[in-house]
């Protein structure tokens, strides 16, 4: 394809998965596009964590090299979202822009969004003193007085996680009643010096623009400077549902059935990142997206000297 608007493989995502992908292919000569619509998942965090020789980084720099890296190698990136996509042999993208682009193979690393529980305050502090993943910010917030809101059941498993960096941890069942409570449950929550606290919490409480309260609904507050929510995890699959991939349910959403480098059901179309499962951390993200960018390489040689084409 040398067409303006045709190319090898287009790439739906501009995170860690999609510009990975783009990198390995940019590198391997792939005429190739990332269209971005600029909605990263951890964009209120202030750092990442845990991804090695980049601990520490902003999310936002990043992005912002791997913007700059892929650029090197010829990859186009355009600021623009998917609206539409079909397959006839090619796949063929519509963009809210009007721009329509075709491509023999197509990633979708269109990650996940993040939906919190309606608690009043939780969303204005989540990614600061509000947090989800102890492995991503247990480190930062470590020994200090910890809160865990419990949404579902395997919040009991939050709180347990969490007494690995604070040993003053509370469990705000919340959404959870004490009988949801297995004997089990309560066992490890004692052994690890859990305080399981019943009743609906109904906001937090602050100073000086800080977490210093979680305020249950009957008044009474309880004094923590960090708290542990869980939001619901909301895949974003709608582009691999149009082109009629089978989809997996988990407790956190439908994910596409893929094999281990990361394509889908449908020939052609690849998913990566949080696209294709709820518990991929940027590393782990950035990795299934190298996985799949070199398997695209490689299927593409592959169908060119089968036809013919050298």
């Amino acid at each position: 394809m040398t067409e303006n608007n045709g190319y090898e493989v287009v790439v739906v995502g501009g995170g860690a998965a999609g510009l990975s992908a783009a990198l390995v292919l940019g590198r391997s000569r792939r005429r190739t596009l990332v269209v971005d619509a600029g909605e990263p998942r951890n964009a209120p965090s202030a750092h990442m964590q845990g991804y090695l020789s980049r601990d520490g980084m902003s999310p936002a720099e990043f992005l912002a090299v791997g913007r700059e890296e892929i650029a090197r190698y010829g990859v186009e990136l355009v600021r623009d979202r998917v609206v539409d996509v079909a397959r006839e042999g090619d796949f063929t993208a519509v963009l809210a822009s009007g721009r329509t682009v075709r491509a023999r193979h197509l990633v979708v690393a269109t990650g996940l969004k993040d939906e919190l529980p309606p608690v009043p305050g939780l969303a204005e502090r989540f990614g600061r003193d509000v947090v989800h993943c102890p492995y991503c910010h247990g480190w930062e917030v470590r020994d200090l007085p910890t809160g865990v809101l419990a949404t579902s059941p395997l919040s009991v498993h939050q709180a347990l996680m969490a007494t690995q960096w604070s040993k003053d941890v509370r469990l705000f069942l919340h959404e959870v009643g004490e009988a949801e409570l297995t004997d089990q449950d309560l066992r490890r929550l004692a052994t690890a010096g859990v305080t399981v606290v019943p009743g609906e919490v109904a906001g937090l409480v602050t100073a000086d623009d800080r977490l210093t309260g979680v305020r249950l609904a009957d008044g009474t507050v309880h004094e923590r400077d960090v708290l542990y929510a869980a939001p619901r995890a909301v895949p974003r699959n709608d582009l691999l549902i149009r082109l009629g991939a089978e989809l997996r349910e988990t407790p956190f959403g439908s994910y596409p059935v893929i094999d281990e480098r990361g394509l889908t059901t449908v020939p052609g179309l690849w998913a990566a990142g949080n696209a294709s499962g709820f518990a991929e951390q940027v590393i782990n993200a950035a990795s299934r997206g190298y996985r799949a960018g070199a398997a695209i390489n490689g299927e593409l040689l592959m169908a060119d000297l089968d036809d013919g084409t050298p």
